[in-house]
């Protein structure tokens, strides 16, 4: 009985590992397959960010209700950001802030050694000069810096669009 009773509990223990062992790797296959689509859409220069969580200099973090982002198509930048912060210098009735589509100069894409990528690049407004400077993880999350001529720095916090999504936003 007690044989029998050994069998089980080793039989029953080696599923559980089994399974456990399974789950694993399709974890792992999932967050590769993320990460090779990240790679390709930041590679193409087609891409959105969408921005759920801002930080400005000065002031406490801040949730975002409404749908905030940054597209990047090409050599073009649609820009759709709130600005909390201080401006040392802006256009009678406030100019548009960070809300604004132009050509992007200085594009720069680099990966470190962990797959994190490094975006970089300048544009101008017809209010100022900036530079939007991104780390997007492999698994889509975003870190999003802009820094403009006129007011002080800003920070967001988002995710990188499904390619699904983005190709259907296009159409």
């Amino acid at each position: 009985m007690k044989r029998i009773h050994l069998f089980l509990t080793g039989a029953i223990i080696g599923l559980m590992a089994a399974g456990q062992m399974s789950c694993s790797s399709s974890k792992t296959a999932a967050r590769n397959e993320r990460a090779e689509t990240v790679k390709q859409q930041l590679e193409s220069r087609r891409y959105t960010i969408d921005v759920d969580r801002m930080l400005p200099m000065q002031g406490p973090s801040q949730h975002l209700t409404t749908n905030y982002g940054l597209t990047i198509k090409g050599d073009t930048v649609i820009s759709y950001l709130p600005y909390f912060g201080r401006a040392y210098s802006v256009p009678y009735g406030g100019g548009k802030g960070l809300n604004f589509e132009a050509l992007i100069s200085d594009y720069s894409l680099v990966f470190d050694a962990k797959g994190v990528a490094k975006i970089s690049f300048r544009t101008r407004s017809e209010d100022d000069l900036y530079l939007y400077e991104a780390e997007v993880f492999n698994n889509g999350k975003t870190t999003l810096r802009v820094t403009s001529n006129n007011r002080q720095g800003i920070s967001f916090y988002g995710q990188l669009k499904e390619e699904v999504q983005l190709a259907e936003q296009e159409s």
